[in-house]
């Protein structure tokens, strides 16, 4: 029997989603040179939620899209299982631009790794950071740390981070930790 905790509920997810736009805007001002790449599946609910918040604080239209690494990952071709990828949206040129590339949850940093290959098809950035919500920094396998950080929270090995968005269905924002 799996036991879950509750790691972030809606209210104090809404104030690190203000705090995390806020540290772009002070690291960008008004992310002219800057675009917002949000990592397929679930990087992209947090990717739509920041842009949201960077385009009511900025009045402005920011520059946003979403990346698929599916077929870039290190075990692409060691699953049994079929890989279903996700739709890759970038309908501009990255090259010279200061990308931020968003996932919900950063654990070994496989995923990032392959995010970044892939985004090597549309350009070369000037630069890339990485946003993540929840760091599992303990379980890292390659030396990839996030940029901006909601929320670190220390695991195990045996345990997973559940993000549940309202955008899937779910009746609030909630994030848990699940112990197997």
């Amino acid at each position: 029997m799996s036991k879950k905790r509750l790691i972030l509920n809606q209210p104090l997810l809404n104030v690190i989603l203000k705090r995390l736009s806020q540290e772009i805007i002070e690291n960008h001002g008004d992310l002219g040179d800057a675009v917002i790449i949000g990592l397929q599946p679930r990087g992209v609910y947090l990717a739509d939620r920041i842009v949201g918040i960077l385009e009511e604080e900025l009045g402005t239209k920011v520059l946003s899209g979403s990346i698929d690494a599916t077929f870039y990952r290190d075990d692409f071709r060691r699953r049994d299982s079929i890989l279903k990828p996700n739709a890759t949206n970038i309908n501009f040129v990255v090259e010279k631009k200061n990308v931020i590339l968003i996932d919900d949850v950063l654990a070994t940093g496989r995923m990032v790794r392959a995010a970044i290959d892939a985004l090597q098809a549309f350009g070369r950035p000037a630069k890339i950071e990485l946003l993540c919500l929840i760091d599992r920094s303990y379980n890292r396998d390659l030396p990839i740390q996030p940029d901006y950080t909601g929320k670190k929270v220390n695991t195990q090995d045996t345990q997973r981070v559940l993000v549940e968005w309202t955008e899937q269905s779910f009746k609030e924002d909630k994030i848990w930790l699940m112990d197997s």
